[in-house]
């Protein structure tokens, strides 16, 4: 497990990271990628939309031009006072802190899941992808963005300590035991050279679950 995948450590970085966070992230997650995943995620208006791992709500203000009624989650109470000046703490996005792997939501409450640059801190993944799935409605896509894993054995093995990389095996296995039947993955770069996401689209199976039973395949591109 890397460094920041532990709770309390990734919550005590993002209260110094929350203050240039904003002026950070362009160079790794920028507009240009945002908005190709927002189109790949398809959601249309009066989708109720959950973003976990919601930070400052830069992916926040591209889901609020699909769609009103978007829900942001977040651990950090540091990243989410940055949420509040910017869209007020009872504006248009309601905001919960909380725990990508307890999600304090009933069933089939979202039409949508979305999560970019958040599974990396997660000590358990496939928990967290499990209660993806459980909030979503049947049918529903689920986005997740994260860092695909260095080509290097060099800085992997730094990645490795740090926090959470991985590549598209072992994105289809986390999404496979989460009970995923149908995903693909997509790489983002923003430029060459630069850090590169592997953004993953699922959906919430209609029928019943199939909670890691090894039958699931991914698709990838």
């Amino acid at each position: 497990m890397g460094v920041l995948e532990d709770k309390a450590r990734a919550r005590l970085f993002y209260k110094y990271l929350s203050r240039v966070y904003d002026r950070v992230n362009p160079f790794i997650w920028n507009e240009e990628m945002r908005d190709e995943a927002l189109e790949w995620f398809g959601i249309e208006s009066g989708d109720r939309v959950l973003d976990v791992g919601c930070g400052t709500g830069f992916a926040t203000e591209g889901l609020l031009e699909y769609t009103d009624d978007v829900w942001g989650l977040d651990q950090s109470a540091h990243q989410l006072e940055r949420a509040f000046s910017k869209f007020g703490k009872r504006g248009p996005v309601q905001f919960y802190r909380g725990d990508a792997e307890r999600l304090p939501f009933a069933d089939d409450t979202f039409d949508a899941y979305w999560s970019s640059g958040s599974i990396e801190y997660w000590p358990d993944p496939v928990a967290a992808l499990r209660e993806a799935r459980r909030v979503t409605k049947p049918g529903g896509p689920v986005l997740v963005v994260g860092p695909d894993y260095p080509k290097t054995t060099l800085f992997g093995a730094l990645a490795d300590a740090i926090m959470l990389f991985y590549d598209e095996n072992e994105a289809d296995r986390m999404f496979a035991e989460a009970g995923f039947e149908a995903f693909e993955h997509r790489i983002q770069q923003r430029a060459p050279g630069t850090p590169r996401a592997i953004t993953t689209i699922a959906r919430v199976p209609e029928a019943g679950p199939a909670e890691g039973d090894g039958s699931a395949l991914g698709e990838s591109s």
